[in-house]
């Protein structure tokens, strides 16, 4: 196995995680502790609906919240819907699949011990959260048990610690190099260019996600080109968290051709658990299927909130650099409004760089950090 390497970095608001396998990203995560997605969160819910007709019931959580509890998760040995709960019972759940795509979280009530150790020791009532999942930091140290953890960010270091212990490194200054920092940044973009020239193309819609090869000035054979392709594609939809139904349609070749390159694809996709080669359409595209757990990385990051983060990592690293500056946010008032929403954002940010931070709405563009004029 390659050498394991996760790297953190805390800002305001948000934490960026990356896992570097001999020495290469591999999976990018973007975190906001004060609204984390909830994976792996324990829960005493309530039924509040029972649906044959989806196979399941719909469950008050905490936080105003409605989990699905599909039949296969709800009791063991497995029952109908209407044997496994009642309306208005009380449950101890776990969140197994993130709020994604407009649908609110999946539900299990299929615990461990401990689990179900942890629910019962929580505050009585329900709906409550009993406690908080791991964060991908947590996932991935152990997943990966013999990884080096860097970390940026004091408070990041001492939560982490408490879990953790020694194998987390406190990093002063930036964890992510320039290239890095360019390779999270390239993931808002909806192209990727591949080995030999050529373009991915990436469109996720509601029902799928659609991957077009284009082979562009590539000067091997497309049969060779497609094939060289095919390990940057399936990095990419695991840097991505893509998930769900994925159809590639490679660059030329007839149907005949594509079959040779299923095996190079699965091999490709063997390191991402969450992955699985489905075959080929009568299209000729090519089928996967990803497990859908955390929200793809785009619903994350194409949101005015996203736009007013990154604004305000790069507003605290000015900051550090001319301490005796104030500075100013320049932005669209959505921009504006969904961090003055995000809990202790901007106050992490006055704490963290001794200055509060002006904000002001513009009507269009991106958002700017501007210094405050001095009267």
């Amino acid at each position: 196995m390659a050498e394991a390497l996760i790297l953190a970095e805390a800002s305001p608001g948000e934490v960026r995680t990356a896992l570097l396998l001999g020495g290469r990203l591999t999976e990018a995560w973007v975190e906001r502790p004060a609204r984390p997605d909830g994976v792996g969160d324990l829960h005493r819910g309530r039924v509040v609906a029972i649906s044959p007709a989806v196979s399941g019931a719909f469950v008050a959580l905490a936080g105003n919240e409605t989990g699905f509890l599909p039949e296969s998760a709800a009791s063991a040995p497995r029952q109908p819907i209407k044997q496994a709960v009642q309306e208005g019972q009380i449950l101890g759940l776990r969140v197994m699949r993130a709020a994604q795509g407009g649908k609110g979280p999946r539900l299990s009530a299929l615990l461990t011990d401990a689990e179900a150790a942890l629910i019962a020791a929580a505050p009585q009532g329900a709906p409550r959260l009993a406690a908080r999942g791991p964060c991908a930091i947590q996932r991935l140290a152990a997943r990966y048990p013999q990884a080096e953890i860097r970390i940026s960010g004091a408070a990041l270091v001492a939560r982490l610690r408490a879990v953790l212990g020694d194998r987390v490194q406190a990093q002063h200054g930036a964890v992510f190099d320039e290239e890095l920092e360019g390779e999270f940044a390239s993931l808002t973009e909806s192209a990727v260019a591949l080995p030999g020239g050529g373009e991915l193309h990436i469109q996720t819609t509601r029902a799928l996600t659609a991957l077009d090869v284009d082979s562009g000035g590539a000067s091997d054979s497309l049969a060779r080109f497609n094939e060289m392709a095919l390990p940057e594609i399936a990095r990419q939809i695991r840097l991505r968290n893509l998930s769900g139904a994925i159809l590639l349609d490679v660059a030329g070749l007839s149907a005949k051709r594509r079959q040779a390159l299923l095996e190079p694809l699965r091999a490709a996709l063997a390191p991402d658990k969450l992955a699985r080669l489905v075959g080929l359409t009568g299209l000729g595209l090519i089928e996967m299927v990803r497990d859908r757990i955390h929200p793809p990385l785009a619903e994350i990051l194409h949101t005015p909130l996203a736009e007013g983060l990154a604004a305000l990592r790069q507003a605290a690293r000015d900051a550090a650099a001319r301490p005796a500056e104030r500075l100013m946010l320049e932005a669209r008032p959505e921009v504006i409004a969904a961090l003055r929403d995000l809990p202790g954002t901007l106050d992490e940010y006055a704490a963290l760089t001794g200055h509060a931070l002006a904000l002001r709405a513009v009507a269009s563009g991106t958002a700017q950090i501007r210094e405050v004029p001095r009267d």
